[in-house]
């Protein structure tokens, strides 16, 4: 069994949790032999032919056409962020599209030669996949180069993660007839927390009716789907995110400050509720003012939020980090003692296990889908910010019942691991197949 697996973001180049999410579903599907065409956003014309385990690691590059020049310099990189340079694939969603390659071209080819009966999907795609946005004009460029790929690959099954792979996943299916699985790991509904942009609605739309199975990352998304999307339930199976690390336990706290840290790790937008956890932080430091809240992440919201920080006069002690590595994320987890998730509207929320792996208690959003299947992490309506500050100062004014949190937590999320979740996503794929 082979997979065409496009998706926007995979280690070591991580935006969000997405890219955290396939890493470890990638690994266990290579665990359980299946053999895995990774396809992410190049300059270059490549895929990553992913065979063993730890190819998820090494990321082997595969050249769709010969080019001695760039093969060289290739074999002579270091390491795999000098290899990904290489062949121009970025975290920054710019433009690589030239004259003469344009994804425009791609869909009034495919429309023309329409055998598909999902009648109208694909022109949806086309007359939605428009703008001059860098992303947009990204998005339309790997459509274009997973259609040239599928043309020379063998695979049974394509597996499309998001919006911005869906029209790859639809040009796949049109051009080979392989079975198209989509993935919804967040809306646009998710992401805007309103109305959002009615280009990125119709792309959800028309990839989630064209593909014949949908995976959804929680029951949460599944209704969000069903009841925004008109997507049959039938249609649509639910297989929940889970740990990525390896069950080896974080004992030792490498504090960053002597009082207790507060921390909310995540896109600074809309849908994560940094307001909320702003507000948080005003009604726990009026209690206890010794305490530290950090909030780690990026996003359109930040500017905003510093001004807030800096009119509630929170100083010192209301600190923002920016855009966070891999590295510096864990250092932070092994720093915190309490971890928010304020989402607005979170499909699932992969960072509270890893806080939670990192024996940080964690109180998160009931609207989402983490609420799903985690037992030992407070669960609050977003919006309730006095229910979460009572349940920080409490956890602050009892360290034993915080550890014993922490620890009931740890053991609970090492339990979580991608294996059951791989074998339900192998199990779609063989439904699909027929093998």
């Amino acid at each position: 069994m082979r997979v065409l697996f496009l998706t926007w973001e995979f280690p070591p180049l991580i935006a969000g949790g997405l890219g955290t999410a396939c890493f470890g579903m990638v690994r266990a599907l290579l665990e359980l032999g299946i053999e895995v065409e990774l396809v992410l956003p190049a300059v270059e014309q490549v895929y990553f032919p992913l065979r063993r385990p730890e190819d998820v690691i090494d990321l082997p590059i595969r050249l769709l056409r010969p080019e001695p020049e760039l093969s060289q310099r290739l074999e002579t990189a270091v390491t795999v962020e000098e290899r990904l340079e290489l062949v121009g694939i970025s975290a920054i969603p710019e433009s690589y599209l030239s004259p003469g390659l344009g994804g425009q071209e791609l869909w009034a080819s495919l429309i023309r030669h329409q055998t598909t009966t999902r009648d109208g999907l694909l022109s949806l795609v086309r007359e939605n996949l428009d703008g001059e946005e860098p992303l947009i004009q990204k998005v339309q460029e790997l459509a274009a180069r997973a259609a040239s790929l599928a043309r020379e690959l063998q695979f049974d099954v394509i597996h499309a993660h998001d919006w911005l792979t869906f029209p790859a996943g639809v040009a796949v299916q049109e051009i080979t007839g392989k079975p198209l699985v989509a993935h919804i790991h967040a809306t646009e509904f998710d992401r805007s927390g309103g109305p959002g942009d009615e280009r990125l609605h119709q792309i959800e739309y028309a990839g989630l009716n064209a593909a014949d199975l949908v995976i959804a990352v929680s029951r949460f998304t599944a209704e969000m789907v069903i009841n925004r999307y008109r997507i049959e339930p039938k249609r649509i199976r639910v297989v929940h995110n889970a740990h990525s690390m390896p069950p080896t336990r974080v004992e030792d706290k490498r504090r960053l400050f002597k009082s207790p840290l507060i921390l909310f790790l995540g896109r600074i937008t809309v849908q994560k509720g940094p307001d909320y956890f702003l507000e948080l932080a005003r009604k726990v430091l009026k209690r206890h003012p010794e305490t530290r809240l950090v909030m780690a992440g990026a996003g359109d919201m930040m500017r905003k939020m510093i001004h807030r920080s800096a009119s509630y006069r929170l100083k010192q002690r209301f600190l923002f980090t920016d855009f966070l590595n891999r590295r510096q994320v864990e250092e932070i987890l092994k720093a915190a003692d309490i971890f928010i998730m304020p989402s607005i509207s979170e499909p699932f929320g992969i960072a509270p296990l890893e806080a939670m792996a990192y024996g940080v208690v964690a109180i998160i959003s009931k609207q989402s889908g983490v609420a799903e299947v985690v037992r030992n992490a407070y669960q609050v309506d977003f919006w309730d910010t006095e229910k979460m500050a009572d349940i920080v100062c409490h956890l602050l004014e009892h360290p034993e019942e915080r550890e014993k949190t922490a620890r009931a937590g740890q053991d609970e999320v090492f339990r979580i691991q991608w294996s059951e979740s791989g074998q339900a996503i192998a199990d779609i794929y063989r439904e699909l197949a027929g093998a």
